[in-house]
C-alpha cells in the first residue's frame, strides 16, 4: 500500500512538472523562465495562438484570454511550466483598486492562470459580479481588485504582472507580484 500511495505521488509530480512546450518538443531553459520584463504577451491556445496581444484587443468586463509571455528578441515563447500560464481581462479602470491600475496597460491585467487551491486552471468567468472562478471548486477572484479571493477555498489572491503599453503590444512591465502557485492547508506548495 505504502508503495503504491508513492508511486501515484510521484505520478502526481511528475505530471505537474511536465512542460507544455510544442508537441514533441522538450522546452529549453528560456521557456521555463517566468515573464520577464521585456516580454509580449502572445495568446495561448486556440487560431491566435503565439499572436502577440494588441492592447485594444479585449472588451472592458469580458471573459478571460490565456496567454504566455514571449522574448520578443529570442521569440522564445515561455510555456515550459504551467506555472507561467496568465489569464489576461480588460477592466474599467473607474472600478481598479489604486493599486491594480499601477499594474495595468490601459486597462488590460494580467494574472497567474493557476488556481491558488489546488492548482486547477481558472477557465470561468462569472459575469454577473465580473470575477474569474476556478471550475474545480468556486474560488472566485476579483480582477478590479488584484484578483483577491472573494469567494471560495483559494487561500490567497492570483499573483499579479505589471504590464505595459509598448506601441500598441501588451508588454511586460515587471515580475510577478505575489505568490504563484497553489496549496493546500497541511500539503506542499505543489497540492501533494
Amino acid at each position: 500500500m505504502k508503495y503504491k500511495r508513492r508511486k501515484v505521488l510521484e505520478g502526481l509530480f511528475v505530471g505537474l512538472a511536465v512542460p507544455v512546450a510544442a508537441e514533441g518538443q522538450m522546452p529549453n531553459e528560456a521557456s521555463l523562465l517566468p515573464p520577464q520584463p521585456g516580454d509580449l504577451l502572445v495568446y495561448a491556445y486556440g487560431d491566435a495562438a503565439g499572436s502577440v496581444v494588441s492592447v485594444d484587443d479585449l472588451k472592458a468586463d469580458s471573459k478571460q484570454v490565456f496567454a504566455w509571455a514571449m522574448d520578443p528578441l529570442a521569440g522564445t515563447i515561455r510555456n515550459g511550466t504551467r506555472m507561467n500560464q496568465l489569464v489576461l481581462v480588460r477592466v474599467d479602470p473607474a472600478r481598479m483598486s489604486e493599486a491594480t491600475a499601477a499594474r495595468s496597460a490601459g486597462g488590460l491585467l494580467a494574472y497567474s492562470g493557476i488556481c491558488s487551491h489546488t492548482g486547477c486552471d481558472v477557465t470561468d468567468w462569472n459575469g454577473e459580479f465580473l470575477r474569474f472562478q476556478c471550475p474545480c471548486h468556486e474560488s472566485q477572484f476579483d480582477p478590479a481588485d488584484g484578483a483577491r479571493v472573494v469567494g471560495g477555498p483559494a487561500p490567497w489572491q492570483l499573483a499579479s504582472l505589471p504590464l505595459e503599453n509598448r506601441d500598441g503590444k501588451v508588454g511586460v512591465a515587471g515580475e510577478f507580484e505575489g505568490r504563484v502557485g497553489f496549496q493546500q492547508p497541511g500539503l506542499s506548495p505543489f497540492g501533494i
